[in-house]
């Protein structure tokens, strides 16, 4: 084949250290601009963000030689170092250890991106430590429940 061609999707998710609420309404919007700037600057594409105050989801088309661990990387050591440039928060603002990744097919993106949409609504009756449960068990993803969340 003379070219290369995909469609590479990715749901990430990944929650504020300790899980605290602290993404607020004060600098979430430009939160989520500086991610953009991250994604864009990385030649990858960002097609939706949101989450509520202690964790965000990215739904991203990458290219093949993208490292999505290095991508996740960079989005969240940058993002925190610019929240706490900002002084958003009291103290100082991390993110937790690791993320969760999960493809997405083209057939699927509309409704990755309505879910993704409706974070504040649909976190009224389900918390995240259930939604990310049920995301791990949807992917057939093996995993102990005491170190999903752990403390680091």
């Amino acid at each position: 084949m003379a070219n290369t061609y995909t469609q590479l999707y990715f749901h990430i998710v990944f929650a504020v250290k300790g899980r605290d609420n602290l993404i607020t309404s004060k600098f979430k919007i430009e939160l989520y601009k500086y991610i953009t700037g991250i994604i864009s600057n990385k030649n990858q594409k960002l097609m939706i963000i949101n989450g509520i105050p202690n964790h965000i989801h990215l739904l991203i088309g990458t290219k093949p030689n993208c490292n999505l661990s290095d991508l996740v990387r960079d989005i969240k050591a940058n993002s925190s170092k610019w929240i706490n440039e900002n002084k958003f928060v009291l103290g100082k603002f991390e993110w937790q250890t690791g993320f969760g990744a999960f493809t997405v097919s083209h057939s699927g993106i509309d409704k990755v991106i309505k879910y993704i949409k409706d974070q504040e609504k649909h976190h009224k009756i389900k918390s995240f430590k259930d939604e990310y449960i049920d995301f791990l068990k949807g992917y057939k993803i093996d995993f102990e429940d005491k170190y999903i969340f752990s403390e680091d």
